[in-house]
């Protein structure tokens, strides 16, 4: 697609919102080209003259952004960007000058508070990704801040994602009420405009249908039931709960997480471990579904191992008590075993396993005898037995790095085999085409498109080493064994690992040399001997009644994963025997297919001609359609479903009526991937359908300037005050204020106080976050930061600030809206930070014992007691959300003076105001040099005392009353040093 080029349905858009006296919410289904109508929206207003500002952006967007409108000739100055390294001034001179500016949105909330911004000569703001717009959002904050100053600009929201607005009562409604908007414009691809564009040419489709193979199967089906035993394990376990969207089709989606985590959030701190731990193994087993059809197999059987050791041992390396229950069935066996036998068979382990399983049974050493055996495991030969041949000539080159013990498998992904015939066949297309000697529009690029970054890695190294003279299956055997050895060798290497220390230390065994020096393979041996016969015997003469059947799988998989690891580690060491540096030996073995010779450089790096470039690139947002216009591919193969880029190739399409593209759909038939693509396409229908009748059924809400219309109201029940003497008394008609430190522009609080009628004033805050009344302080925190700030210490030595600078000091502990409003949650903090010791020791009268166990952290609630003895006049407050908090504050600001902006921010800095008012010269000098007193606090300690005649004289008790406990502690250990170690030393 050409820049200029716009379709039909396009121009209807852009007709509709270009006017500057209207504004409105466009939702357009994905792929249909947002960007490229916000690009020629912005390009209409790129002039000095006006100033429009793009909001909620993300960095890769803006740059994207930037990029189109470059191309459309946006290019002086073209769209600026502010961020953080951005000074004030700087950021002044760019909203002087106008033009297209993109800015996140807490710079723009703090900027159009303080004034920096000339908000009443903004010509309009475009907000992207508006399903994410709510009432506690900063983007509803910058809204209204906006309309409070400026009523004549335009303002649109943008949004592609119509499933975000389906969940709740009237979302689409909630939506145009924070954005004060009044039409809402709907383009799904049923549109009939759309329809109209889009079919007039179509591109030639060839969808192509891959079943998986039987291990693949096999693992499918135990995955898909091992969700569904999750899911009903879940349901019944939390009965009281509304369930019904948990089910196995929703499950494919990664927003089926935070359905769930909606759903439990207000029951969170009741519910127990194992019902937390279903809901992640939920989003395992949706992972594992997904990385069944795109890893390779040794790559997933390397994930299925890394989630048997985390939920065999914890991080401290100790046995887990709370177990997936997933993994304790039949089905996660079946996952386990047909993942291995898809990579590779042990064979030793095996014969060891049916000797042990049977009476003796002997097998001679014929070939045939072996084959017949293989054969009936269902184990395929590399390479098949050709008649009139020895079987060891037939067979290939076994690698030396090989274990004798191993037999490979190394089953290839069924898609792999089809995307290689794929570009055979569209190889034997482009010379047909090349012999017609006619001319044909665009390039002969193949565009392989992905689904992730990985997919494409591994497309493009199979591409790279594959081998179109094997046999099919065998065509990327050079690059699974290439894995395979970097597998084994990883492998080997956990053998090496440090034993968990047990209560009784293995024997030692001596070696032939007399000494005690055995390799690490040989110590793992020894230990696991009397672990592993014990597990055999239990398995020939049946389990003791105390153990299930699940108990056996999981034992089963752990003790079969030790021994491969021993068996590899026995092997390497043998290969470490025989190199000196078996590390290095691998390195240089695998970097051996890189070109040696400078002269190779060009045909191994060099530009490629159109004709031979397949490009693997993977799905990514709108930048695809750059993509497409750039490299103007005929052929394009789509190796992963995406509805969005069927609809961008669409578009393609129709903008170049005159190139014949082809198209080949690849899919998993019957497979999560074919469920999760059709389930797509029918959520976003039904998205589209609710979103039309909500529209037509709506009561637009009315919007005006509250805060405007109420000033005088406010202000005459503010100036006659029934609560303060009967109204006898007058109350200053200063409209309400509240200073607030800029790092808490990222919480939701600002935005509701400013919805509350409160003026917000941004500031550099050295003492507490808000700053309600001259002698109140406020220090905010959510559980995580409460967590956090207690484990560093951080909060002591704010709490001690706030008491030397304020009358009031309060802490405010702040619980999220619709969640749990308990501090249950800081038991799911896996890592714990001892404290800095700032806390006062413990006496004989705080209730623990000197004898009690110390190795045990402190619970929260411990340390809110701890914190309260220490700061007296510190106040806790609880609050179940923001809206409460709001309500907190109004109450707290009753009847009380605003405070001053100046005095809110010298506060506990170096130039504080309080300072030096007592002492002056010399004796403000020698008391910054006592210990306990900084540049912080002196101020306060010169207000308090007269002299330093009388600051010595001051007991312990007054010392620690006006630095705090440490610092008081500090200075009058210094100020007394002879008299405490003359009592020291009488003692």
């Amino acid at each position: 697609m050409s820049p200029g080029t716009l379709l039909s349905f396009h121009h209807a858009i852009l007709g509709e919102i270009h006017d500057p006296s209207t504004s409105q919410l466009v939702l357009l289904a994905r792929g249909l080209g947002l960007r490229k109508i916000l690009c020629t929206l912005m390009q209409i207003y790129d002039q000095s003259t006006n100033l429009v500002l793009l909001v909620n952006a993300s960095p890769e967007e803006e740059a994207a952004i930037g990029e189109e409108l470059g191309i459309m000739g946006c290019r002086n100055p073209g769209l600026r960007i502010v961020d953080y390294e951005m000074g004030k001034k700087d950021r002044q001179d760019l909203y002087k000058n106008g033009g297209l500016i993109s800015v996140t949105s807490r710079i723009l909330v703090v900027d159009m508070l303080q004034c920096d911004l000339p908000t009443e000569l903004v010509t309009g703001l475009l907000v992207l990704h508006a399903e994410k717009v709510t009432a506690l959002s900063l983007e509803a904050f910058i809204v209204r801040l906006y309309r409070e100053k400026n009523t004549s600009g335009f303002l649109k929201g943008f949004s592609d994602q119509p499933e975000h607005i389906t969940s709740g009562l009237s979302p689409l409604r909630g939506i145009m009420k924070e954005l004060q908007l009044h039409t809402v414009l709907l383009y799904p691809r049923f549109h009939q405009i759309v329809k109209d564009s889009l079919e007039r040419k179509r591109a030639d489709v060839i969808e192509l249908y891959q079943p998986m193979t039987e291990s693949m199967k096999e693992i499918h089906g135990a995955l898909v039931q091992c969700m569904s035993t999750t899911l009903a394990e879940l349901k019944r376990s939390n009965t009281t709960l509304d369930l019904d969207d948990l089910n196995v089709e929703n499950a494919y989606f990664r927003s089926f997480d935070a359905i769930i985590r909606r759903q439990l959030d207000p029951v969170w701190h009741k519910v127990g471990p194992r019902t937390k731990q279903l809901v992640n193994d939920l989003s395992t087993l949706r992972r594992l579904l997904t990385y069944l059809l795109n890893y390779d197999p040794l790559a997933f059987h390397t994930y299925l191992e890394t989630i048997i050791e985390s939920n065999t041992q914890s991080a401290a390396g100790n046995p887990r008590q709370n177990q997936s229950p997933w993994l304790l069935t039949d089905a996660a066996h079946i996952i386990f075993e047909m993942a291995k036998r898809r990579c590779y068979v042990l064979k030793e382990i095996r014969e060891k396993a049916m000797a042990e399983s049977t009476d003796v049974i002997e097998i001679s050493d014929d070939e045939d005898a072996w084959d017949a055996l293989e054969e009936a495991e269902g184990l395929v030969r590399r390479v098949p037995h050709v008649t009139g041949r020895r079987k060891d000539q037939s067979k290939p080159h076994r690698p030396a790095w090989l274990p004798k013990n191993i037999e490979p498998v190394l089953e290839e992904l069924p898609k792999w085999h089809l995307l290689a015939e794929t570009l055979k066949e569209i190889e034997e297309e482009i010379i047909r085409q090349d012999s017609l000697s006619t001319t044909i529009c665009g390039n002969n690029v193949v565009l392989v498109m992905t689904a992730s970054t990985q997919t494409s890695s591994l497309l493009s190294e199979y591409l790279a080493s594959m081998d179109m003279d094997a046999p099919v299956g065998q065509r990327g055997r050079r690059m699974l064994e290439d894995k395979l050895r970097r597998y084994l060798y990883w492998k080997a290497r956990l053998s090496t690992r440090p034993a968990e220390s047990s209560s009784q230390p293995a024997p030692i065994r001596e070696d032939p040399q007399g000494t005690n020096e055995l390799n690490p393979a040989l110590r793992k041996k020894d230990r696991d001997r009397a672990e592993r016969t014990a597990s055999r015997r239990r398995v020939r003469g049946g389990a003791p009644a105390t153990v299930t059947a699940h108990t056996q799988h999981s034992g089963q998989l752990s003790s079969i994963l030790r021994e491969e690891e021993l068996v590899l580690s026995e092997f390497l060491a043998t290969q470490a025997n025989a190199s000196p540096d078996a590390e290095l030996a691998l390195a240089l073995s695998l970097e051996a297919s890189l070109p040696p010779d400078e002269a190779e450089f060009e045909p191994f790096y060099g530009l490629l001609a159109p004709v031979q470039t397949v490009v693997v690139r993977a799905y990514a947002d709108d930048s695809d359609d750059r993509i497409l216009a750039e490299l103007q591919p005929r052929f394009i193969v789509m190796y992963e479903p995406s509805q969005d880029f069927v609809r961008r190739i669409e578009v393609y399409k129709a903008s170049n009526p005159g190139l014949a593209v082809r198209v080949y759909f690849m899919i998993y038939q019957m497979t999560a991937e074919e469920h999760k693509y059709l389930a797509s396409l029918r959520k976003e229908k039904s998205a589209f359908e609710r979103l039309i009748k909500e529209r037509g059924t709506m009561l637009l809400p009315i919007h005006e300037n509250h805060r405007a219309a109420s000033d005088v109201g406010e202000a005459i029940i503010k100036t006659i005050s029934s609560r303060v003497a009967g109204g006898q008394k007058e109350l200053s008609a200063e409209q309400s204020r509240v200073i607030v430190d800029m790092r808490e522009f990222r919480s939701t609080l600002p935005s509701l106080l400013h919805a509350s009628k409160m003026d917000i004033v941004p500031a550099t805050l050295t003492v507490g976050d808000y700053i309600l009344t001259p002698d109140i302080c406020v220090e905010r925190k959510s559980i995580p930061d409460l967590v956090s700030s207690f484990n560093s210490g951080r909060l002591y030595t704010q709490c001690e600030l706030m008491s030397v600078h304020y009358k009031q000091p309060i802490l405010l502990i702040e619980f999220e809206e619709q969640k749990s409003f308990s501090l249950e949650i800081v038991q799911d903090v896996k890592s714990y930070v001892k404290p800095t010791g700032k806390y006062p020791p413990r006496t004989a009268g705080s209730g623990r014992s000197s004898t009690q166990d110390v190795s045990q952290p402190p619970s929260i609630q411990q340390k809110l007691v701890l914190l309260t003895l220490a700061f007296p006049r510190v106040r806790i407050l609880w609050s179940s959300s923001p809206y409460a908090t709001a309500d907190i504050f109004k109450d707290l600001k009753a009847d009380a003076r605003e405070p001053d902006y100046a005095i809110a921010v010298a506060v506990g800095a170096d130039s504080d105001p309080a300072a030096g008012q007592g002492l002056h010269g010399p004796a403000e000098e020698l008391l910054r040099t006592l210990p306990g007193i900084t540049v912080k606090n002196a101020g306060y300690v010169i207000s308090r005392v007269r002299s330093i005649r009388e600051l010595c004289e001051l007991d312990l008790q007054q010392l620690q009353d006006i630095l705090g406990n440490e610092p008081g502690k500090a200075c009058w250990e210094f100020l007394h040093w002879g008299e405490v170690s003359v009592r020291s030393g009488s003692g």
